[in-house]
């Protein structure tokens, strides 16, 4: 026991040495930040303080560096230039190594690229082997290979931490949209019911309004319903969420919807009861986010059929055809578009791209080879039928064709309307084709026509038309009588009091009348919206030339409509605060899909087949991370992790 207690003490004695000045000069070992000695000629590290130690590394292993450079001034020198050259070749990474709170920091980085990639949260760790292996490669030679590497090690990436650092950042980012949603006037929400792959039923809750920097659209929450989805479930789940965050009810401005009946229920929809709650007159639109939803509502219900029918059968294929080789082409494009919604959500994926078309091209060859699967669709010969389908495929084409431009991030409002009163002006037009009997815009159906010599069923396709053409006049109603208002913020120069509607946005009209006198009379601001006018048209011509031209990532690069006509009325100063709060509340309307679109198809990404054991809450997290615009607060969130340790 003697001994035992012997060894602990002399244990002891070694943890506590502490290093010496001198040793640096005479063994080449400075103290690293853990205040253990490091040789600066090999870069290892020895556990204790213990002369002796050094002494055996530096005669054992530079020998040769101690007989080139002697004991006194000789070494002295050589031993300052190792260390300037040390702290050289790792002040690019001395930031890094100085503390936790980097590790922290980097591991919130990596994290986050996890969430907005929608990638599991199991991501973390194969990131760091990757990391790790690559480091051994890319640090060779680098004299502090060996901290650089444990440094990576420390990374703390497990999927519990990833998941725990997803929810921090996006209740950091809950906190931002807060604190900036206090200081907003108008608001407008729009609200998308879902079901995920488990066919739980939830609301997004997006919310638009003008902060300091410009446009937001943000998802606010994703909120689960259990059970039902009636109106009233969907209202309680948006006002909890609204009150939790104490966001006034009569912030609201407009309320989106995609249409369904849920929504739009008279006595009982989402709107009519939020609407109750709201203490001024509100605008409320029915998106065209889902074309399912409106064909359903607008078509007969044979023509739904065909839809159905048509996925029964992809959905055939894919279960009995993977290597077929006719079928690769379109295979690959349902991998890489549709794989998510293929299986889930039944109708939807029609409406993306071209399935349709692809399906009606490849129409012989599924034929052929359901035949020699001894699969039997007596549809896929019946004319009735085959003339319903080719009415589809070119009716989805015409409907993606205007979705693209619904779906334009940072449209305005009154652009949004624009296309849809052009689209019920092309209905009007596709209704006399079938009258003419032309059938110009319905190329599938005129080919079947021709080669199969069928008598199309013109009354009946005609009345479907023009049913569409209903459904839109009732989706955008309230708004026909607002486009005065709507209009208002490109050109205020040429705006009619009489005819602005103030109803929703609390204006002292007598201070707007005097303030906008003033501002057609200042030639100094008054020019801002000449210019802002000149801006969006040469937008709008290449939005078209790009369009034209299919260059889809130019025109994505395109500056934003409504950050252009923010940055004019942001640069016109507060003594025109009535115009300045029409114009940011007319800006605070959803003007484009984007959003709903962007998360509705991460959502599928995200809560793919892998991962739909996700719970709600972190579900949540990754979409809010995939898709804001703002950033997390990492030092802040590091910081405050300083206080408990974690791995």
């Amino acid at each position: 026991s003697d001994k035992s207690t012997l060894s602990k003490q002399r244990k002891t004695e070694d943890e506590n040495r502490e290093f010496k000045v001198e040793w640096t000069e005479l063994f080449a070992f400075i103290q690293n930040s853990n205040g253990l000695p490091t040789c600066l000629i090999c870069q290892e590290k020895l556990a204790h303080n213990k002369k002796s130690n050094l002494e055996r590394h530096f005669t054992t292993k530079h020998a040769s560096f101690g007989s080139k450079y002697p004991a006194g001034d000789a070494r002295k020198k050589a031993v300052e230039e190792l260390q300037t050259s040390q702290q050289k070749s790792s002040s690019v990474f001395n930031y890094w190594v100085q503390s936790s709170n980097n590790v922290n920091i980097a591991s919130f980085i990596v994290s986050q690229e996890i969430a907005k990639r929608g990638k599991p949260y199991t991501d973390g760790e194969y990131i760091k082997s990757c990391f790790i292996n690559a480091s051994e490669e890319l640090f060779r030679d680098f004299k502090n290979k060996a901290e650089i590497l444990n440094k990576i090690k420390e990374l703390p990436l497990s999927a519990k931490t990833v998941k725990d650092r997803t929810v921090k950042m996006s209740s950091n980012i809950t906190n931002q949209q807060i604190e900036d949603l206090k200081l907003v006037s108008a608001l407008s929400i729009a609200v998308d019911e879902s079901c995920d792959i488990n066919d739980t039923a939830q609301v997004s809750l997006f919310v638009r309004f003008i902060s300091s920097t410009g446009p937001k659209e943000e998802l606010l929450g994703l909120l689960p319903l259990k059970g039902q989805t009636r109106g009233e479930d969907i209202a309680n789940a948006v006002i909890e969420c609204m009150e939790k965050h104490h966001i006034p009810l009569d912030k609201i401005v407009s309320i989106s919807t995609d249409g369904a009946k849920s929504m739009t229920g008279v006595r009982k929809g989402f709107v009519s009861i939020l609407t109750e709650k709201i203490n001024h007159e509100i605008l409320v639109y029915h998106w065209i986010i889902h074309q399912e939803v409106l064909c359903a509502q607008t078509f007969p219900e044979e023509i739904c059929n065909v839809m159905e029918l048509v996925i029964k059968i992809v959905n055939t294929i894919v279960a009995k055809a993977l290597y077929h080789h006719q079928f690769k082409e379109f295979l690959v494009e349902m991998e890489s578009e549709y794989a998510d919604l293929l299986l889930h959500n039944k109708v939807r994926w029609l409406s993306r791209g071209n399935v349709l078309k692809r399906f009606a091209s490849l129409l012989l060859e599924i034929k052929a080879f359901l035949l020699e699967k001894g699969v039997d669709y007596p549809e896929l010969t019946d004319d009735q039928w085959i003339q319903k389908f080719y009415f589809m495929v070119d009716v989805t084409s015409h409907l993606n064709n205007l979705n693209r431009k619904l779906q334009e991030k940072g449209n305005t409002i009154f652009s949004m309307l624009e296309e849809v009163i052009s689209f019920e002006n092309k209905l009007s037009l596709f209704a006399q084709d079938f009258e003419r009997e032309t059938l110009i815009h319905f190329p599938s159906l005129l080919k079947h026509r021709q080669e199969n010599n069928s008598v199309i069923d013109i009354y009946y396709f005609k009345t479907a038309i023009l049913n569409m053409r209903e459904a839109f006049l009732w989706r955008f109603q309230e708004f026909r009588n607002s486009m005065a208002t709507l209009a208002f913020v490109k050109k205020p120069l040429s705006a009619d009091v009489t005819e602005l509607n103030f109803s929703l946005f609390n204006i002292d009209i007598g201070a707007f009348e005097m303030q906008l006198l003033e501002l057609k009379n200042k030639e100094l601001w008054s020019s801002k919206f000449e210019r802002l006018n000149a801006d969006l048209e040469k937008l709008d011509k290449n939005k078209c030339d790009f369009s034209s031209q299919h260059k889809w990532s130019a025109l994505k690069d395109l500056e934003k409509e409504d950050m252009i006509i923010f940055n004019t009325w942001n640069s016109i100063p507060d003594s025109y605060d009535q115009l300045k709060k029409l114009a940011f509340a007319v800006l605070s309307l959803f003007g484009s899909t984007y959003s709903c679109e962007q998360s509705f198809s991460s959502m599928n990404l995200i809560k793919s087949t892998l991962r739909n054991r996700l719970i709600d809450e972190n579900l949540e997290s990754c979409l809010k991370l995939k898709t804001t615009t703002y950033k997390p607060d990492l030092s802040k969130l590091s910081k405050e992790m300083q206080g408990h340790c974690s791995h």
